[in-house]
């Protein structure tokens, strides 16, 4: 995860009383974040997390103060409850879940909006009877920010994230977005979105909404009571720093290279064909219509599993460039710096003092949680 993240979910704990520096201590990441707000570091996924957690129990607040009125602790497990019993698809979990929150004076609101059938036929007939209409096939996921209270956009970049994932996971497969709409400007941390969302970003829009194909709402909830246990002890990892459920192409593949590593090498593009009883040319397609590439998945499980193990000092540097795949330690230096901003080195160092600090209050060992792997293409406001 972003530096710049870290720094967005400890404002929050200002705000509260809380004082960031145990917190960072405890989660075994180092004080000096958050020195430079223009620094491209990345943390450990599962070090954020637990960053997140001791936030909601400090707080009692799962919003993290962003949401102008506290969201307790366990309003998100009994909303996930509601939508998992009984909802045969996913367009009736949502609107449980919308109903759930509506009854809640704090966040998060949205509402799920698709075009009425009546209205469909109509505008698809059209004056002269025929032709289609832009978005009768779109459903929307509209989300009241107004309320927020977030300076650093991070209020609103999480409630969209998570009805996101939280969707995904009901259906058990990654639900692919046209594209993603923000009220507020373009921010300077704008190249996260494309990690986080794999879609097309939209800033300065009239909502801020996730718009999916409205055929999506007809997928089959396929999650029960027992999957939803697992989900709620992992949270927020899973629906922040994971968006693959195993069903899509993306998935399968960082799947296996992750699997291949640490020992290597890492599959080639046929190997991995091979395996998937697809032919290189298919998985290529499939790769491309989930908006990703061999080469960026395969940097994508590099570049965490390589913060990992520098950020838990299991590894030399020369050794962790050896087994994955670098031709020589100066091209993974290279690698990691357009990865992080910063060498192997400097990050290993500022890791392990951070590990160090919190090794007495239980930090968690570094997690190699992946980001979104679809890579989308930003666009500018309308």
């Amino acid at each position: 995860m972003s530096a710049h993240h870290v720094r967005a979910v400890l404002l929050g704990a200002e705000r509260g009383g809380v004082a960031p520096g145990p917190l960072l201590a405890r989660a075994g990441l180092p004080a000096a974040l958050l020195e430079d707000p223009r620094t491209a570091a990345r943390v450990p996924a599962e070090r954020f997390g637990q960053l997140v957690r001791m936030l909601w129990a400090a707080l009692d607040d799962e919003l993290i103060g962003f949401g102008g009125a506290p969201s307790k602790v366990g309003t998100f497990a009994m909303m996930a409850h509601v939508a998992v019993h009984g909802s045969r698809d996913l367009r009736e979990a949502l609107r449980r879940a919308q109903t759930f929150y509506s009854l809640f004076p704090a966040g998060p609101r949205f509402r799920l909006v698709e075009p009425e059938v009546v209205e469909l036929r109509a505008e698809v007939a059209g004056p002269a009877g025929g032709g289609a209409v832009d978005g009768v096939d779109e459903a929307r996921m509209e989300f009241d920010v107004s309320g927020y209270d977030d300076p650093l956009h991070f209020g609103a970049e999480s409630t969209v994230l998570v009805a996101h994932r939280f969707a995904g996971w009901l259906v058990r497969r990654r639900i692919g977005l046209r594209r993603v709409e923000f009220v507020h400007p373009e921010p300077r941390h704008a190249p996260e979105y494309a990690l986080l969302f794999g879609a097309p970003c939209v800033f300065g829009a009239a909502r801020t909404a996730a718009v999916f194909d409205r055929a999506d709402l007809d997928e089959p909830v396929l999650r029960d009571a027992a999957a939803l246990r697992v989900f709620l002890r992992r949270a927020p990892g899973d629906v922040l720093v994971r968006a693959d459920y195993g069903s899509t192409a993306t998935g399968r593949v960082r799947h296996l290279i992750g699997r291949a590593l640490p020992a290597g090498p890492v599959p080639t593009p046929e190997e991995l064909a091979d395996r998937l009883s697809v032919s290189p040319q298919t998985l290529r397609r499939q790769l491309a219509a989930e908006g990703t590439t061999y080469q960026r998945l395969r940097d994508q499980v590099r570049r965490d599993h390589a913060i990992a193990e520098l950020a838990g000092g299991r590894t030399s540097i020369e050794g962790l460039s050896r087994r994955l795949g670098f031709s020589e330690p100066s091209a993974f230096h290279r690698a990691f710096r357009r990865w992080t901003g910063e060498t192997p080195k400097a990050f290993q160092a500022r890791s392990g003092a951070g590990a160090g600090a919190g090794a007495g209050a239980g930090a968690a060992g570094a997690g190699s949680g992946a980001e979104s792997g679809s890579q989308g293409v930003r666009a500018r406001g309308r």
